[in-house]
């Protein structure tokens, strides 16, 4: 069935109304952690059980803060690369509620991007 618009705006179908069930909630951290070995990473839990993952060559960091960053409203992942002298780094953050497979995708395309020199 398809509902057409009299004026200005735009047509849809009933199906495409139906309502989509979203990934929510912070899911299982380690479908993060997972992704970085002993051998490429340094991993710290601090006392406040926040964890702090660094690539050896010290380029990379990845933070989770399980009840939110302090001094942030919310954040709940850090994720940074440094730059170079020539090209500049980057960085993203992830509130506590963000699924962890969204944040996990997200790291294993930033690893899957990297090199060894």
């Amino acid at each position: 069935m398809t509902a057409a618009s009299p004026g200005p705006g735009f047509s849809t179908t009933a199906e495409a109304l139906r309502l989509r069930e979203w990934l929510l909630g912070p899911g299982q951290a380690t479908l993060v952690m997972d992704q970085f070995s002993a051998e490429d990473f340094h991993l710290i839990v601090d006392d406040r059980a926040d964890v702090h993952v660094n690539s050896k060559d010290g380029r990379f960091y990845l933070g989770w803060f399980p009840l939110g960053r302090p001094g942030t409203d919310g954040e709940g992942w850090k994720i940074a690369v440094t730059g170079t002298a020539e090209v500049r780094g980057y960085q993203m953050s992830f509130d506590t509620e963000t699924p962890s497979d969204v944040v996990a995708a997200a790291v294993a395309r930033v690893l899957e991007s990297s090199r060894q020199v």
